[in-house]
């Protein structure tokens, strides 16, 4: 189910971005501007070169920025144009509408333990939660 809602929520996007450019995409929307290239292939648990051309194609597209580091001028950061953290807010925005709407769905206590479980599963996961969003149900 959840890949579903995943799927789907890329939609809008699919012609334009991979899951992998996606995934990047999401990572440096966390990192304030502040990721590198080896700290992105960590994080999408890929090789530097494979981080590289998803960097690049994303560059390319107007969605990332590459800036140098002024306290370390050998190291490139990396960060997102406007552009591409409109497209992170909107595919996301998709995606919690649409998880919503599933809990909606479902009874109460369901729905309290559920949430509570996917933001765990989250945290443990790493993963970045630049825009935490109150549990309303």
């Amino acid at each position: 189910m959840l890949v579903a809602v995943s799927a789907r929520s890329l939609a809008q996007v699919e012609d334009r971005l991979t899951l992998t450019q996606f995934r990047a995409l999401v990572v440096l929307s966390g990192g304030a501007g502040r990721t590198n290239l080896n700290g992105l292939a960590d994080q999408l648990a890929v090789t530097p070169s494979t981080a590289l051309r998803t960097v690049d194609r994303l560059v390319a597209g107007g969605l990332a920025t590459r800036r140098e580091n002024a306290d370390n001028r050998r190291e490139v950061l990396l960060g997102l144009t406007d552009e591409g953290e409109r497209t992170v807010r909107e595919v996301t925005g998709v995606r919690r509408q649409e998880i919503s709407s599933i809990l909606d769905r479902m009874p109460v206590r369901s729905r309290s333990a559920l949430v509570a479980a996917f933001r765990a599963f989250a945290t443990a996961a790493g993963e970045p939660d630049a825009e935490p969003h109150p549990v309303t149900w």
